[in-house]
C-alpha cells in the first residue's frame, strides 16, 4: 500500500514561519515594514482552508467561498500569535483558526436567512391585514420550512439570553 501523501508539510511550514518570524522581527528592529508574508506559507493556509471545506460538517452550504476567505483572513490576522516555542504543529494552528472562522461565517449566514425569512413573514402577515377589509383573499401559508426555521433560530436565541441570565 502506497504511503499517502500530506497535502501540508508540517515541519516545512513550521520552518517558513520561523524564518518568516525572524524576519518580521528585523524588519521591526530596523524601523522597516513588516515583510509580506510568503507566497509558501499562504498556499498552505488556502490548502488547509479548501481541504477543511469539503469536510461533511462544511459541505453543504453555498457560501463555502466566503467561508474559506473569512478562514484566511483569520489566519493572517493571527499569523503573529503562533509561537513555535510553544507548538511545532502550525498545521493544527491554522486549522483551528479555520475552524472557527467557518463557525461564525455560518452563524452569519444563519442570521441573514433569518432576517429575510422573518421580514417575509411579516410582510404577508401586513398584507393579509389590509386586505382583510376587502374580499376575502386566498390565504397564502409560507413554506413550512421558512417557518421551521424562523422558529428554531428564535429558540436558540431565548435559550441563549436565558442561559446569559444564568450566569
Amino acid at each position: 500500500m502506497a504511503k499517502k501523501r500530506n497535502y501540508v508539510n508540517n515541519p516545512d511550514l513550521l520552518q517558513a514561519l520561523i524564518d518568516y518570524r525572524e524576519a518580521c522581527k528585523e524588519a521591526e528592529d530596523s524601523g522597516d515594514k513588516i515583510p509580506q508574508v510568503p507566497e509558501y506559507i499562504g498556499k498552505c493556509i488556502l490548502l488547509i482552508a479548501q481541504r477543511l471545506a469539503t469536510k461533511p460538517n462544511f459541505s453543504g452550504y453555498s457560501y463555502k467561498e466566503e467561508m474559506i476567505s473569512d478562514g484566511i483572513e483569520n489566519c493572517l490576522q493571527y499569523i503573529h500569535n503562533f509561537d513555535p516555542e510553544k507548538s511545532s504543529n502550525p498545521f493544527a494552528y491554522f486549522t483551528q483558526i479555520i475552524w472557527f472562522a467557518f463557525l461564525r461565517r455560518i452563524q452569519k449566514e444563519k442570521k441573514q436567512t433569518y432576517i429575510k425569512f422573518k421580514a417575509s413573514q411579516n410582510m404577508l402577515t401586513q398584507s393579509l391585514i389590509e386586505d382583510s377589509n376587502e374580499d376575502p383573499i386566498q390565504m397564502y401559508e409560507p413554506p413550512e420550512y421558512m417557518s421551521e426555521f424562523i422558529e428554531d433560530f428564535e429558540n436558540k436565541l431565548k435559550n441563549k439570553k436565558d442561559e446569559d441570565e444564568e450566569e
